[in-house]
């Protein structure tokens, strides 16, 4: 607090004005019947709010919460203290934590007083990969009695708690390719044998006769050139699909929410190896996190998949192509999140595809949430899971006509998706 400023009114408990209102009824009393024993009754009422306030801090007492997350795959385990200043006891505070979405478990975390600080443990659990905040506890002094209470000054900043599928940790020692030099390196003048063959491309308007591959362009029926680089590693873009889907705005928060987690732990891996990672999210229109590395990258990276959010504009996929080909070079490795639920989730791979995005998709299945809140049972249950499963796999093989996809259903397991990752022609599809 500032130096210059007055001290916040203390907050009165319910318990306060039912106090003041029964010793105000009894002054009336001793008034009125001129009877000196109600009056006697009704003073304590009336001063005891009045001493309860006088007891406590002058002004907003600083509390001191230090607080950790731990636990590993879907255990999220909260331990940490609250210590207020030296001349206010522990046991007067009063705590209100909330349990972040997401979770599951305990809805209040257990509280040990002491005179000197309160522990505090909490023992939660995800029921999918996740990706949210504890935001800072409610703190506030309280009398004794209950009667008064004053807001404490909590200096604390929320914590991050991310959970995704463990293969995710590996997955950074693929080698991806890198679409521009590095500070220092320069692309070799002669196309030929002092050069590295890195694969075949199709022909651009500029490429002399010498660097057509013939035998390739005379099987495929168009122009294709050899490709010549320097050693490609460590350039990856993220992509998440935020536009709302036929399956509702519940079901979608939760796949975008999954997404959003694996997302995270993909860049985390592979900036583990100092790769470099981008990332756009795609709702009306494209919010992107420039390719970089290193620590800062990371930061850039968490914050922008915390605010994400889905959008309530469909926007065409064309715009995104457009756009992440302004933000990113072309031929750059590429991650699509999406549900694949209806037709437009579809149409995103082939825009970015043409736009010179070799893609991946990975599509949270939104089949376990259909199945876990389906109200029917026995053999229509089945019926309905046969029929959904159907139109899922027709979903998937639409998506495979432009890129590969892999159909994500067990959410905490991504194995599929990095044994196919960890292949090199995946990575130059088409």
């Amino acid at each position: 607090m500032n130096e210059g400023s007055s001290p916040p009114a203390l907050r009165w408990r319910p318990l306060a004005p039912l106090l003041l209102g029964a010793g105000m009824v009894l002054l009336l009393i001793a008034v009125l019947t001129r009877n000196p024993v109600p009056l006697f009754l009704g003073l304590p009422l009336l001063l005891a709010p009045v001493a309860a306030a006088s007891v406590g801090p002058r002004a907003n007492p600083p509390v001191e919460v230090a607080l950790t997350v731990e636990g590993a795959a879907a255990e999220v385990r909260l331990e940490g203290t609250v210590a207020p200043p030296p001349d206010i006891d522990a046991r007067d505070l009063v705590l209100e934590f909330s349990r972040p979405s997401g979770l599951m478990g305990e809805a209040t975390p257990r509280l040990d007083a002491s005179p000197d600080r309160v522990e505090v443990h909490a023992n939660w659990v995800a029921s999918e990969p996740t990706i949210t905040e504890v935001d800072a506890p409610r703190v506030a002094w309280q009398d004794p009695m209950g009667l008064v209470e004053r807001e404490a000054v909590v200096s604390m900043r929320p914590l991050t708690v991310s959970r995704y599928p463990p293969e995710l940790l590996r997955i950074g020692a693929v080698r991806l390719e890198r679409t521009t030099p590095l500070p220092g390196e320069t692309r070799s003048r002669r196309i030929g044998e002092s050069g590295e063959f890195h694969g075949i491309r199709p022909a651009r308007p500029e490429d002399p006769p010498r660097l057509i591959n013939w035998r390739a362009s005379a099987r495929e029926g168009r122009p294709l050139s050899n490709e010549f680089d320097l050693d490609k590693t460590g350039d990856i873009l993220l992509l998440l699909d935020a536009r709302p889907t036929s399956l509702g705005r519940q079901a979608d928060e939760r796949l975008f929410s999954i997404a959003r987690a694996a997302a995270l732990g993909i860049s985390e891996s592979f900036l583990t190896v100092k790769a470099r990672v981008g990332v756009g999210v795609f709702g009306e229109f494209l919010d992107t996190v420039p390719l970089a590395t290193g620590r800062t990258q990371r930061i850039r990276i968490e914050t922008a998949l915390k605010r994400a959010r889905l959008s309530s504009v469909a926007a065409p996929p064309e715009r995104c192509a457009i756009a992440a080909r302004r933000s990113f070079p072309p031929g750059l490795t590429t991650v699509v999140f999406s549900t694949l639920a209806d037709d437009a989730s579809v149409d995103l791979s082939p825009y970015l595809r043409h736009r010179g995005f070799p893609v991946v998709v990975l599509s949270p299945s939104p089949l376990p949430l259909l199945a876990a809140a389906s109200p029917l049972s026995g053999a229509d249950e089945a019926l309905a899971g046969r029929i959904a499963r159907l139109v899922r796999r027709n979903r998937i093989a639409q998506a495979w006509r432009e890129s590969p996809a892999i159909d994500w259903d067990d959410y905490w397991s991504l194995g599929q998706f990095v044994d196919f990752v960890r292949r090199p022609r995946i990575r130059r599809v088409g």
